[in-house]
């Protein structure tokens, strides 16, 4: 076993705190790689605060997770000792269903294996912990490639955050000739705005926010809406052919239903609590509009998005910070206070 360090929960809504603990040894698959820095998302506090399921406790957040191989198993054909390397938010799947045979193993359909707080059924039936850690044991096939003309920190959240928004905008398509609406200005938002006008999209943003503005036009973002400006609103009623919705709060979907045009489709990326209310079913029928969602994508998406970032020199905005203050960060990044992703220097762990 590998002796490795992190900052991890012992038990539901705790604070974290240094923890010891052991990585599998590598085996002849597998990569070790020292992480350098660890993206810090939302959904690392919801799970350590169980409110989404019960958690796999002690708890080892982070699947934002990039830094250097240092060890090869004696299988291994991706990488080599000295390669950057990073992992997202899958750990393993079974392998062999038909989604896992297409590249999309984050829909296995026999459970894919998260990053962390699970149990890997298909492996040792031992608990997976993620990247508030010095070094990781991955399989290569559920490791990517870091583009070496990527800032690395800023490169981190490109592991979900990233690929959360990348994977949709290509499913469904998403370029040249389509207005495209994105709802959240946060984590998922800004990259959202990033990816859709590289791919030649017309990007408004939707904010509740007016003092964004600036930090739109920034981004790229062509048009910026005040949802709150009943006369902006009405202007750009039933106009948009796509909305990547990424917010994670209760909010009236009838409302951006009235955005979207004929054959429109909101795209939830976002996980609201109270999940989705639809008061006007009639509103989905007379439009023909559809209301889907999308996770982050495979592994072979995961490395077609990096490899489009570095050519268009895309990476996220990010605020670095010192392993100590993540409950600091925790606190900020609840009342939307980062522009717009933490991001762990982890050498102060």
């Amino acid at each position: 076993m590998i002796k490795a360090k992190a900052y991890a929960a012992q038990n539901p809504n705790e604070t974290l705190a240094p923890w010891d603990f052991a990585r599998r040894d590598v085996g002849n698959h597998d990569v070790q790689i020292e992480i350098l820095y660890c993206g810090v998302c939302h959904s690392d506090l919801a799970q350590i605060n169980n409110e989404w399921f019960p958690g796999v406790f002690p708890m080892v957040p982070g699947h934002e997770i990039v830094g250097r191989v240092t060890k090869v198993g004696d299988h291994v054909k991706k990488f080599k000792v000295g390669d950057l390397a990073g992992v997202g938010t899958l750990a393993n799947s079974c392998g062999h269903c038909q989604h896992c045979e297409d590249g999309l193993e984050v829909y296995c359909e026999n459970g894919v294996i998260p990053t962390y707080n699970a149990i890997d059924k298909y492996r040792d039936n031992l608990p997976t912990y993620g990247g508030y850690s010095n070094t990781i044991v991955s399989d290569e096939s559920f490791a990517v490639s870091i583009p070496e003309n990527l800032d690395l920190a800023a490169t981190a959240p490109l592991l979900c955050a990233g690929i959360t928004t990348y994977s949709p905008l290509k499913h469904w398509k998403v370029g040249k000739g389509h207005k495209l609406a994105v709802l959240g200005l946060g984590g998922l938002g800004h990259m959202a705005v990033k990816f859709a006008v590289a791919l030649g999209a017309e990007v408004t943003i939707l904010s509740t926010s007016p003092h964004k503005a600036a930090d739109a036009e920034k981004l790229g973002a062509h048009h910026f809406v005040v949802t709150s400006d009943a006369e902006a609103v009405e202007k750009v009623k039933a106009s948009f052919d796509f909305i990547v919705d990424t917010v994670s709060a209760e909010h009236d979907f009838d409302f951006y239903l009235s955005l979207l045009k004929l054959d429109g489709i909101h795209i939830v990326v976002g996980i609201p609590p109270e999940g989705i209310l639809l008061k006007n079913v009639g509103m989905l029928q007379l439009g023909r509009k559809s209301i889907v969602g999308s996770a982050s994508g495979g592994i072979a998406e995961t490395q077609e998005m990096l490899d489009f970032c570095a050519e268009h020199q895309i990476v996220a905005d990010i605020e670095m910070i010192e392993m100590k203050n993540i409950h600091s960060a925790f606190d900020r990044m609840a009342k939307g206070d980062v522009k717009y992703r933490f991001v762990i220097d982890m050498s102060t762990l």
